[in-house]
């Protein structure tokens, strides 16, 4: 049976939003039934929504945030949300768009208000948000704190950052991980760490470049590909336990109203199944915050 059909509505101008068109599989007929695309899943494609499968398209929020979305001059994106996206429209038969936010609060208004289907983070699951989102976990990580390696103040490790400024995504798992860093400085007597918000992690990047924050905080596998792709420019610190560091569950988002939920943790576990989840988790050099297997809305107590 399939789910009940949402309203859709139209994808903005391109003059608000940078529109990104990634092929996987064959472009779906609007209005009527057409054969599934070869190699797609022929169930979970018939699952999908009425509207999702007639239209033929999945759109993906997605603000830029290296490895997981790293988007070009030219409008191209790369990285491990690209390689699951591809993965993910080639097994439901479907194409994928991603469609360039400036913030996650933007991304996860635009899925209530219908605008976007999904967003693959990174966000971390909690029972709040559950509330209006199903979430498929797919990775864990912990927060690390990535310095210019020219700093005049040497960072080696996360507790120097005490009575200094850390620029973190607005909104983000690292803002509140840094929340905790914080209260481990001032029951150390050391002074509380400064958050300073940005929209993005190119923005937080560029604050501790020039000097406006000590540090630029961020997933740790956010911080092991900028440190791999600019070499000797950056290096990095990791929370421990003991400043309230804990491993977050990261999850893909959807509005519970549109009905993908179910479908696309269905898909994650036949990514899982084939070895594909594998390959592009080894790909990225992320073996070591892999899951076991995806979990559906793991924040909410069963």
């Amino acid at each position: 049976m399939r789910p009940i059909p949402h309203a859709r509505r139209p994808l903005f101008g391109a003059a608000a939003l940078l529109l990104v068109l990634t092929g996987c599989g064959a472009q779906l007929g609007e209005g009527t039934d057409t054969p599934v695309p070869a190699g797609a899943n022929t169930a979970l494609h018939d699952a999908l929504p009425e509207p999702v499968r007639q239209a033929g398209v999945l759109r993906f929020a997605g603000d830029s945030h290296p490895p997981y979305r790293t988007v070009a001059a030219d409008g191209s994106i790369t990285g491990i949300d690209k390689d699951f996206q591809d993965a993910l429209g080639q097994l439901l038969g479907v194409r994928t768009e991603t469609i360039v936010v400036d913030s996650l609060p933007g991304a996860l208004q635009g899925m209530l208000s219908n605008r976007y289907d999904a967003f693959n983070g990174p966000v971390k699951v909690t029972a709040e948000r559950e509330k209006q989102f199903d979430t498929i976990t797919w990775m864990t990580t912990r927060t690390s704190y990535v310095v210019p390696s020219n700093a005049p103040v040497p960072i080696p490790a996360t507790d120097a950052l005490c009575g200094k400024r850390v620029a973190v995504v607005t909104a983000s798992v690292v803002e509140e991980q840094l929340r905790q860093l914080s209260a481990f400085c001032e029951r150390a007597g050391r002074g509380a760490v400064q958050s300073i918000g940005l929209a993005d992690t190119n923005a937080t990047l560029l604050a501790a470049q020039s000097g406006r924050a000590e540090a630029a905080g961020m997933t740790q596998a956010a911080a092991i590909d900028v440190t791999a792709q600019q070499q000797g420019v950056y290096t990095y610190v990791t929370q421990t336990e003991e400043q309230g560091a804990t491993a977050d569950k990261l999850a893909l988002y959807t509005s519970k109203a549109s009905g993908l939920g179910p479908v696309l943790h269905q898909a994650f576990g036949e990514l899982f199944n084939s070895g594909r989840y594998q390959e592009i988790m080894r790909k990225w050099g992320l073996d070591g915050v892999t899951v076991p297997r995806p979990e559906f809305n793991a924040g909410t107590p069963s």
